[in-house]
């Protein structure tokens, strides 16, 4: 039997909000082209981070990774 892993995606962004209670906002910026004209354009998700020791505040940069979902919107947590 052989033992295989498997490889999480990590993003890496920046803390934009830690209102809540174990969980912040993460935003993350990519550079995406435009199909028909090619230009580059930014665009910004946000993702709903779980934070289980409260210690990372407003703009933090964060390292997370997918994992099992924690409630509706939280699907991610730190690395």
């Amino acid at each position: 039997m052989t033992n295989t892993t498997k490889k999480l995606a990590t993003k890496k962004g920046k803390v934009v909000s830690d209102s809540m209670d174990k969980t912040i906002v993460v935003a993350v910026q990519s550079l995406k082209t435009h199909p028909k004209y090619l230009k580059k354009y930014r665009s910004t998700k946000k993702y709903k981070v779980h934070d289980s020791e409260n210690k990372h505040k407003i703009g933090d940069s964060v390292e997370f990774v997918q994992c099992r979902p924690l409630s509706k919107d939280k699907n991610h947590t730190l690395a």
